[in-house]
């Protein structure tokens, strides 16, 4: 049989999915309506909110653009590192991305950067004008990380169907590619 501290732990947990289910929908809707979506009291559903910050389950909000209607392209760029030791001082680079100065100035624009596990070791999404500005960028990594990276996978994003759980506004555009 469970205890009330358990039922009340469960039921601050579903409540929490209700919460970041909605901000995951807009986290631009307002307090008032995410709590009257979610059924909750306005003051509930800000201290949810603030606790899942607090918490770092949320750690920051974003406005998902159109790259093409920015001028710019989208791509994908697979990382495959070397078994050579890595410095503590290079490490230290990769973790708190201190190249991205760097990067901004050749009109790089980094929008997600992953560790994953596979063939490849590490997954970045950015923007830029054209594929020679991205080619660059990824020979820059390679020059950057000598002896760290054996293997750059660079591929161009053609369409988004959906982005951070939001549908396109444009679907159409799938139609092309199919």
């Amino acid at each position: 049989m469970k205890t009330n501290s358990q039922i009340r732990k469960e039921q601050l947990n579903q409540d929490e999915k209700k919460i970041l289910i909605a901000l995951q929908k807009n986290s631009k809707d307002s307090i008032n309506s995410i709590a009257k979506l979610c059924g909750f009291s306005r003051q509930k559903t800000q201290r949810i909110i603030t606790q899942l910050e607090e918490d770092h389950v949320i750690w920051g909000y974003t406005t998902i653009t159109d790259e093409k209607k920015q001028g710019l392209l989208k791509y994908i760029l697979l990382i495959k590192r070397s078994m050579k030791k890595i410095s503590k001082e290079t490490a230290e680079k990769i973790a708190f991305l201190q190249y991205d100065e760097e990067y901004v100035k050749q009109g790089i624009t980094i929008e997600s950067s992953y560790l994953i596990h596979g063939e490849y070791d590490w997954m970045i999404l950015f923007t830029t004008q054209n594929l020679r500005d991205a080619k660059k960028f990824s020979t820059m990594l390679i020059e950057n990380y000598p002896n760290i990276i054996a293997k750059v996978n660079l591929m161009q994003i053609l369409h988004s169907p959906k982005a951070h759980h939001i549908a396109s506004p444009t679907p159409e555009l799938l139609l092309d590619f199919l």
